[in-house]
C-alpha cells in the first residue's frame, strides 16, 4: 500500500513536469491543478510519517524527532488543503492568507524534528568543529538571502504584521539551513539514505522559498511556474524520506551505520558561493577598485581551505599508519574491514581476511633486544607488500600481529594462494648486523562467503583459525571452518556425550613376571557420526582447553567402572583386576570431586580399592594445598593413584613424597629402543629404581617386544603395557580376554 502511495506521488510529479512543459492551459488553469496535486503528495508524507512514529522498534530519541517531523508534516498538509481552497476555488487574493500562516509553521515544528535526530558521537573538540563549520554555512546562506530577499523586503515597507510574516519567511529559511548543515556535520558522509533525502528535501524546498519571495519581490509569482518544480520535487524528496526511514528500522532497527570521518565538503562549498554572489555584485554595481581585493581575498581564502585539506589528509594518513612499518595500524584496518562487511556479496567475488602471527618473535626480542624486534616487523611489512595485490589492505594490529584484507577475489582458492606466498615469504631470513634471524608466521583465514558476517566475527574466525595453524605445527595456515570455532567444538563434544557417541576401550596391564592381567586402562575414543573413529589425541587437549573434559572424565569413570564390575560379578576370577582411569587436571582441581568419585563408585558398585586413578605430571608438579586434601581423601577411601607419562615433564622428586601417589608409569618414550640402545637402558633403569626408592608400583607402557619385556622385567619393573601384549579393545572383546584367561 505504502509503495504504491509512493509510486503514485512520484507520478504527479512526473504528470506536473510534463504538463508544464507543454505548457497547457491558460494561468487560472495551471493555478488550479498545481494547488491540487500538492494535497495528495502532502497527505501521502504525513500519513507516512506518521507510520514512522508508530513503529514498534524506532529508538525513543528517534521517535520524538519524527513525532515533531509529523507535526511539521500536517502543518504543509493543512496549508495546501488552505490554498488550494483559498486561490484554486475561492480565488481570494489576500496577503498574508490563512495558508501563509500555516506554511510559516512549518519551520518552527521542523527544526526541533531535525536537531534531535540522532548522529554519531563525537568529542568536545568535534562538536565545536561542527558549530563553527554550521555558521559558516549559515553565514554564506544569510550573505545569498540577505540580497535576494530580505534587504528588498525591508524596503518594500510592509505592514508590521505582513512584514514580520514576509521577513520571517527567509529568516525560518536561514534556520533550516543551519539545522540542516548541523544534521550532516554530525552524520557525516556515512548519514542513512532516509537523512540524505530529508536534508535533500528541505535544500529544494528552501531554494524554492527563495526564489518564490524573490519573484513576488520583482517580477510577481504566478501559481504553477518554475518555482513549484522546486516545490512539487521537496515535497517528493518527503515522501522518499519517510518511506525510505521505515524501510531501515523494519530491516534492522538495532543498525549502526559505519561513519567516514574525512573533511566534509559543505563550508567549503558555502564559502565559494558566498564569494561568488559577491563577485557578482562586484562587477554588477561597478565596483572594479575593490575587483582585485574581492579576488585577492578569494585567492587567499582557496589557498587557505586547500592548506588545511592537506593538513587534515596528512594528520589522517598519521592517525591511520603505523609508525614502525608504514601499514595501516588497527584504526584503519577495523574501517575497510567495517567497509568489507558492509557492501553486499557480490556472485562470482570473494573477500578474505587474513590474520598473520610471528612464531617464536619474543625470544628475538629477549635475545638480542627491542632493535632487533623492530628490524624483523620492517622486514615483515616489506614482505607483505611484496606479496599483496593493489587494492589491498596490509596493516599491523599490535605487536607481532598483522591483518591482511582480500578484496574482489575471483575465487577462494586465490586467498589460500596468497596465504601459502605470505607464509613463504615470512621464511626469509632477516639480517640484523651479524646476526641472522629466523622468523616463521602462522596464518589464520577467513572467507566472507555467502552468508555476510560482521567485521568483528570475520576477525574472531580468522583468530580461531591462525590459533589452529599453531596448534597444528606453526608456519603454515589455515581456513576457517566452523569445525574450528572453540564454542562450536566444545558444543559437538557435550553433545556426544549425551548422545552416546563415547566409548571405553580397554587395554590390559600385565605381571612381567608370570604374564597375569593385573588391571585394564579405560581409554577413551570418540565414535563420530561423520568422521568414524576418533583416538584421544583429536580431540582430548581441545577437551581440556574447553573445560569438556570435564563431563567427559565424568562419563569415562562411570562407563568403565560399571563394565569392569560386571566382570567382576560374572568372570571367575576377575575380581582381582584393577581398573585405571585418567583424571584430567581440571577434574583434579574440581571442589567436588572426592564427592564425584564417591557417588560413581556408589551407583556402579565398583569397589573403592579396585580403582586406579592416574593424574598427568603437570598436577604432580605443583600442587595446592586443596589437590593434596582432595587426593589423601581419595587415598583414605582405598583408591590408588598413579603418576601417567612420567618423565616426559619436569618432575618434581620432593612432590612425590608430598604426594599419595602409589604407582609410577614410565613413559613409552623410554621404553623404545632399550633392547639395544645402552643409554636408553641406563635412563630407563634408573626411572624403575626411583620408583621402587620410593616404595611405588611401576608400570612400564608402550612395551612392543618380548625383548623389551624381558629387560624391563630384569630391572625390577614389576608390571607392562603394550601391544606386545594386548591393544586396545572394546569392552566385550576386554571381557572376553578376561574369560579366556580365567579358563586357561
Amino acid at each position: 500500500m505504502a509503495s504504491a502511495a509512493v509510486a503514485g506521488s512520484g507520478l504527479l510529479v512526473a504528470g506536473f513536469l510534463v504538463f508544464y512543459l507543454a505548457g497547457w492551459g491558460g494561468a487560472e488553469l495551471r493555478a488550479v491543478i498545481t494547488d491540487a496535486v500538492y494535497v495528495p503528495i502532502a497527505v501521502v508524507f504525513t500519513l507516512l510519517a506518521v507510520r514512522v512514529v508508530r513503529l514498534p522498534g524506532l529508538d525513543a530519541r528517534s521517535r520524538r524527532a519524527w513525532r515533531f517531523i509529523a507535526f511539521a508534516f500536517a502543518a504543509k498538509l493543512a496549508a495546501h488543503v488552505s490554498w488550494f481552497i483559498e486561490d484554486g476555488v475561492l480565488h481570494r487574493d489576500v496577503y498574508p492568507a490563512a495558508a501563509d500562516y500555516l506554511f510559516f509553521a512549518f519551520v518552527p515544528l521542523m527544526l526541533p524534528g531535525l536537531l534531535m535526530l540522532p548522529g554519531v558521537t563525537r568529542t568536545r573538540v568535534d562538536r565545536i568543529k561542527q558549530t563553527l563549520d554550521s555558521l559558516i554555512v549559515g553565514a554564506s546562506a544569510f550573505m545569498m538571502l540577505w540580497y535576494l530577499v530580505l534587504s528588498p523586503i525591508l524596503e518594500q515597507g510592509f505592514a508590521a504584521s505582513a512584514l514580520v510574516l514576509a521577513a520571517g519567511q527567509p529568516i525560518g529559511d536561514l534556520l533550516l539551513v543551519l539545522a540542516l548543515a548541523v544534521l550532516l556535520l554530525r552524520r557525516s558522509a556515512g548519514a542513512d539514505t532516509s537523512v540524505r533525502l530529508l536534508a535533500g528535501a528541505l535544500a529544494m524546498f528552501v531554494v524554492g522559498d527563495t526564489s518564490y519571495s524573490y519573484l513576488s519581490l520583482h517580477n510577481g509569482f504566478v501559481t504553477g511556474t518554475w518555482p513549484d518544480l522546486l516545490w512539487f520535487t521537496s515535497c517528493y524528496l518527503l515522501v522518499l524520506a519517510t518511506h525510505r526511514r521505515y524501510r531501515e528500522a523494519v530491516q534492522d532497527p538495532t543498525a549502526t551505520h559505519s561513519r567516514r570521518t574525512g573533511t566534509t565538503w559543505l563550508p567549503y562549498g558555502a564559502i565559494a558561493l558566498a564569494y561568488a554572489l559577491l563577485g557578482t555584485l562586484a562587477g554588477k554595481l561597478g565596483l572594479f577598485p575593490l575587483g582585485g581585493m574581492i579576488l585577492g581575498a578569494i585567492l587567499l581564502t582557496a589557498l587557505v581551505v586547500a592548506r588545511q585539506m592537506y593538513a587534515l589528509r596528512e594528520n589522517r594518513q598519521l592517525a591511520v599508519t603505523d609508525s614502525l612499518t608504514g601499514l595501516a595500524n588497527r584504526t584503519l584496518v577495523t574501517e575497510r574491514l567495517a567497509q568489507l562487511t558492509a557492501q553486499s556479496v557480490r556472485d562470482g567475488k570473494h573477500a578474505a581476511v587474513l590474520l598473520i602471527d610471528l612464531d617464536r618473535f619474543k625470544p628475538i626480542n629477549d635475545a638480542y633486544g627491542h632493535e632487533a624486534g623492530d628490524a624483523v616487523l620492517s622486514a615483515v611489512a616489506t614482505a607483505l607488500r611484496s606479496v599483496i595485490r593493489a587494492g589491498d589492505t596490509a596493516g599491523r594490529i599490535g605487536g607481532d600481529e598483522f591483518a591482511v584484507i582480500l578484496q574482489n577475489l575471483p575465487d577462494a582458492a586465490v586467498a589460500e594462494r596468497i596465504a601459502q606466498r605470505l607464509v613463504d615469504a615470512l621464511r626469509t631470513p632477516v639480517i640484523f648486523g651479524e646476526h641472522v634471524l629466523g622468523v616463521e608466521a602462522s596464518i589464520g583465514v577467513a572467507l566472507r562467503g555467502p552468508d555476510a558476517v560482521d567485521a568483528e566475527v570475520l576477525l574472531q574466525h580468522a583468530d580461531t583459525a591462525m590459533y589452529a595453524a599453531k596448534r597444528s605445527g606453526r608456519a603454515r595456515y589455515q581456513v576457517y571452518t566452523p569445525e574450528l570455532d572453540p564454542r562450536a567444538r566444545d558444543t559437538e563434544l557435550r553433545r556426544a556425550v549425551d548422545a552416546g557417541e563415547m566409548v571405553v576401550h580397554f587395554q590390559p596391564a600385565v605381571s612381567l613376571t608370570d604374564g597375569s592381567v593385573k588391571a585394564v586402562e579405560a581409554l577413551v575414543r570418540w565414535n563420530h557420526p561423520e568422521r568414524g573413529l576418533l583416538m584421544p589425541g583429536e580431540f582430548i587437549d581441545f577437551a581440556e582447553e574447553t573445560g569438556a573434559v570435564v563431563p567427559l572424565g565424568e562419563w569415562v569413570l562411570r562407563d568403565a567402572c560399571r563394565q569392569v564390575a560386571g566382570w567382576h560379578a560374572t568372570i571367575p576370577g576377575a575380581d582381582r583386576v584393577r581398573l585405571s582411569v585418567n583424571l584430567s587436571p581440571k577434574q583434579v582441581v574440581q571442589p567436588g570431586l572426592v564427592d564425584i568419585i564417591r557417588g560413581i563408585l556408589a551407583e556402579t558398585g565398583f569397589a573403592a580399592d579396585k580403582l586406579i586413578l592416574e593424574l598427568t605430571e603437570g598436577v604432580v608438579l605443583e600442587p595446592d594445598v586443596q589437590t593434596v586434601a582432595r587426593l589423601e581423601e581419595l587415598r583414605d577411601l582405598g583408591i590408588s593413584i598413579a603418576v601417567d607419562d612420567f618423565g616426559t615433564g619436569y618432575s618434581a622428586l620432593s612432590y612425590l613424597r608430598r604426594l599419595p601417589v602409589n604407582i609410577l608409569k614410565i613413559d613409552r618414550s623410554f621404553v623404545t629402543g632399550i633392547a639395544d640402545d645402552p643409554e636408553a637402558r641406563t635412563v630407563a633403569e634408573a626411572i624403575v629404581r626411583l620408583g621402587m626408592a620410593f616404595r611405588m608400583s611401576v608400570v612400564a607402557e608402550g612395551i612392543e617386544t618380548a625383548e623389551q619385556a624381558r629387560v624391563l622385567a630384569d630391572m625390577g619393573c614389576g608390571y607392562g603395557q603394550g601391544y606386545h601384549f594386548y591393544r586396545p579393545m572394546e569392552g566385550t572383546a576386554a571381557a572376553e580376554a578376561l574369560l579366556a584367561l580365567s579358563r586357561g
